[in-house]
């Protein structure tokens, strides 16, 4: 899964909440100073090459919709960051997390249980 701007991630983060938008209403969601709508419209065709979004046509405008769901896409995002910062290793990266103090030894313990009374 290819990476995405900031930008791109705060405007995949309207179509998730929002589902199919046409550009028109997706810039309405945005505060003052809005983007140029042909800003929002060149964003929204990069993140269709990237594989992001997909769009019915309706004359001569277009219906963008996601395809890629948040879910999936905060887990590959995950799967790229253990891969590139802890070479492939999970267990570095949660002993990281611990070391660091992100997440305690008993939440670590809760996780477990958690995990251990799903398996049964």
């Amino acid at each position: 899964m290819e990476k995405l701007t900031r930008r791109e991630e705060e405007i995949m983060t309207r179509f998730w909440e929002r589902g199919a938008l046409f550009v028109k209403e997706l810039q309405e969601l945005y505060a003052e100073p809005k983007p140029h709508f042909n800003t929002l419209s060149t964003m929204v065709r990069g993140l269709e090459a990237k594989g992001f979004l997909s769009h019915r046509a309706y004359g001569n405008t277009y219906q963008y919709y996601p395809l890629v769901t948040e879910e999936q896409f905060r887990s590959g995002t995950l799967r790229g960051v253990i891969s590139k910062y802890f070479h492939d290793s999970y267990l570095n990266a949660v002993s990281t997390l611990v070391r660091e103090e992100k997440i305690s030894v008993e939440e670590l313990r809760e996780l477990i249980e958690r995990i251990e009374k799903g398996k049964e």
